[in-house]
């Protein structure tokens, strides 16, 4: 009978254009790089790491099946496949059975089916939960100690509490570790005397897979699970105006984020990543939970709109991309979002969990990396656009479709991830209500396409609104998302109480002041706030910017190294007397003016702290107004990219076109060798050749060899060599010319017969 490798090459060439082509297209790290023929194309989907990919990519169905062929064994009839899967559903069978030959994970022969030679080695000693064979086990085992009737009746003779013992490894695992007690060691030597368990070690046991098959009746798995189990749904309403109202507040939670970051941007860790510290300052700005601000961090970044500035000192900031895209309209701007979370390698759930001997994992940092995070994204977003427009799954039947789709995944790991971007999703708006929004279809149809998602979900944002509502209890009312230039004033002005399909502002005295000190008056602050309510402003408002405004000022710090002065002299004895600002080290220069050796904004700093309303004032006593800083990261250098073709039909019709074409060459250079005169030359070792060069000359013995030209190109001489020196060989050939011959471009070589 042919090798394995052997026949399944001889498979491989015996299929059609269209059989290879589903081929590559079922495991595309075949054509990477592109083989040379058909015969390299086999070796290739042989190999361990080929086929450990092809074997991982299974769902639960081809795996069932798989594993029966393996135990069933080579050319197995399709009876005893069905009896191991325990089904009479030969057409479901049948076709899985198709599917793994297609993948080139069975090869067919004159007398049946074959699994390629590395699938058992892949799928390891304990198929399915049952252990090795017992010829494996114990080589030295006779056949009988393997036939099913003899254990069969060995069972039935044995002890209850060897039974039982036999039962708790019956669906695996087929390893156990001897019993240290007396009894349990009694029970598991009489198993072993009457070789139903076979020993391994000196302290563990194994069931042969003859035994552990008459324990489950012949069945290769506790329930046969060929088909995806169905996914629970309910129909919802107002899916895409959900989503719409995720996706805008989305948007406002980045330019939050950026505009906080911007002022103050927090620092990079040693060792990467965001500290939890700075992760914490960023929940109370955004006013979110933990999960949801790890989210929006690292859905910004990978989004490249903030990022690591590079300088000695680096902080996280936004990158200069952030202004283009805050001014881009806002479709546009959730599409480069959506696309970003798409296509990230990055796992936000995992920031706060303890990673490997590195504690727990910081946002932005390198241990929230997971590359199977996208893969799972792409899945469960398949699946909800599976189901009807405005079906909600139950979440617990679609962890069991994707635990089905994807079995040789941890159960823990993988539903713990689809939890995670189910929640995700619903934050950024790719559903809503549960239910896959329109725009989360095209997201998963067009994934390279920006106006395509944008348009679909342009049409379900709320639109911006340009006015407020200011009630008398110094709460202002936004009714959808503000305009650019009052949604900049209302976050100077007041701060966010409460989000939701409306944005409730109060105004403090901090609020306030933070105004002023931004470089507006009293009156243009009121006449703004006027302008944009479509309520009359009310007096308490206006009281509390009078107020405000009144002490704004009052007190001007200045450098000297710096200097405070005020007209009201109490004021100043108040800050001398204070216990509180003794470390500034006040000192009185006259009536009016005090100095100290701190930095000004020191001083306006713990002056605010201690119930003092300063303002900072320049050299030429003008007040110095405190701008808003706006710190930008350079842009992360974004080069060509690598162009990468996808392995898809038209590649893979042009790969199979090119191998047809290596194969038909390699058919004629073989007719060509097989009609030269002379022996056929097999490739050999250098030395070898050299070796036997070396006989020829001291026999003067004549050698045919096979000499490549500087095309490639191998061709056969008759030579009789004259002496071998210096990489070289001197030789007479046919006709009796002498000539020179490079040895490092023999292929080959015989002597003549």
């Amino acid at each position: 009978m042919a090798t394995p490798s052997r026949s399944l090459a001889d498979d491989i060439r015996g299929r059609s254009d269209a059989e290879l082509i589903d081929l590559v297209l079922a495991r595309p790290d075949l054509a990477r790089p592109a083989p040379a023929d058909l015969t390299s194309l086999a070796a290739r989907a042989g190999t361990r790491a080929s086929v450990q990919r092809a074997v991982e990519a299974l769902d639960r169905g081809h795996l069932q099946v798989l594993e029966s062929i393996v135990v069933a064994g080579d050319a197995a009839d399709r009876s005893v496949l069905l009896h191991l899967l325990g089904t009479d559903d030969a057409t479901t069978v049948d076709t899985i059975v198709q599917d793994l030959w297609r993948a080139a994970l069975l090869w067919r022969g004159a007398d049946g089916d074959h699994v390629v030679r590395t699938v058992p080695e892949v799928l390891g000693t304990t198929v399915a939960g049952l252990g090795a064979p017992m010829h494996e086990l114990r080589p030295s085992a006779p056949p009988e100690h393997a036939d099913p009737d003899r254990i069969r009746a060995t069972i039935a003779e044995a002890p209850d509490d060897s039974r039982a013992m036999l039962e708790r490894m019956t669906w695996g695992p087929a390893f156990g570790v001897l019993p240290t007690a007396q009894p349990g060691r009694t029970t598991a030597r009489w198993l072993l005397e009457h070789h139903l368990l076979v020993p391994v070690s000196t302290d563990r046991v194994a069931m042969p897979r003859e035994v552990g098959l008459v324990l489950r009746d012949g069945r290769l798995h506790r329930s046969v699970e060929l088909t995806p189990p169905a996914i629970e749904a309910r129909s919802v309403t107002l899916v895409d105006g959900a989503a719409g109202g995720a996706a805008s507040e989305c948007l406002t939670h980045v330019d939050e984020l950026a505009a906080a970051w911007g002022a103050d941007p927090p620092r990079v860790l040693r060792a990467g990543g965001l500290s939890v510290r700075d992760l914490r300052v960023t929940q109370l700005t955004l006013d979110l939970d933990p999960e949801h601000t790890a989210f929006v961090v690292e859905l910004a970044y990978a989004a490249g709109l903030v990022a690591d500035d590079g300088e000695v000192v680096p902080v996280w900031a936004p990158t200069s991309e952030i202004d283009e895209w805050s001014s881009s309209e806002a479709g546009h701007r959730w599409a480069t979002l959506a696309l970003a979370w798409l296509g990230s390698t990055r796992a936000p759930h995992l920031v706060g969990r303890r990673s490997t001997g590195t504690g727990p994992a910081n946002a932005l940092g390198p241990d929230v990396q997971w590359p199977a995070i996208r893969a799972i994204r792409r899945e469960v977003l398949r699946e909800l656009a599976s189901l009807e427009q405005g079906s909600a799954p139950d979440r617990g039947s679609l962890r069991g479709r994707l635990a089905w789709r994807r079995p040789n995944r941890s159960a823990a790991v993988l539903d713990e991830a689809v939890e995670a971007v189910l929640r995700e999703a619903d934050w950024l708006g790719v559903t809503g209500r549960g239910a896959l929004s329109e725009a989360g279809r095209a997201l998963l149809a067009s994934p390279d396409s920006l106006d395509d998602v944008a348009a679909c979900m342009a049409t379900h944002l709320p639109s911006p609104v340009d006015h407020i509502l200011v009630q008398a209890d110094l709460t202002a009312v936004a009714p959808g998302p503000l305009v650019g230039g009052l949604g900049s004033f209302m976050r100077l002005a007041a701060d966010v109480e409460s989000r939701g399909g409306a944005t409730v502002y109060r105004f403090t005295p901090e609020s306030v002041r933070r105004a002023l000190d931004a470089g507006w008056t009293a009156a243009d602050f009121t006449e703004t706030v006027r302008r944009s309510s479509r309520t009359p402003v009310p007096q308490p408002l206006e009281y509390l910017v009078s107020d405000v405004a009144r002490k704004h000022g009052q007190t001007r710090i200045g450098g000297a190294a710096a200097y405070i002065r005020s007209d009201d002299e109490a004021v100043l004895d108040t800050m001398l007397a204070s216990r509180d600002l003794a470390p500034l080290r006040l000192r009185r220069l006259a009536p009016t003016v005090l100095v100290s050796s701190a930095d000004p904004r020191v001083l306006v700093d713990l002056l605010r702290d201690n119930g003092f309303a300063p303002v900072h004032e320049g050299q030429d006593g003008t007040v110095v107004h405190a701008e808003t800083p706006r710190r930008r990261a350079g842009s992360r250098r974004r080069g060509p990219g690598p162009m990468v073709s996808p392995v898809d039909r038209p590649y893979t019709q042009s790969l199979v076109d090119g191998l047809r074409a290596a194969e038909a060459t390699a058919d004629q250079r073989r007719v060509e060798d097989e009609s030269r005169p002379g022996p056929r030359i097999q490739a050999m070792d250098p030395v070898v050749t050299l070796s036997l060069l070396r006989d020829a000359v001291a026999d003067r013995h004549g050698v045919w060899i096979g000499y490549s030209d500087g095309h490639g190109a191998t061709s056969r001489h008759l030579i009789h060599p004259q002496r071998v020196e210096g990489g070289r060989v001197r030789a007479t050939d046919e006709s009796g010319h002498e000539k020179s011959f490079s040895v490092h471009r023999i292929t080959g070589a015989t002597l003549e017969a």
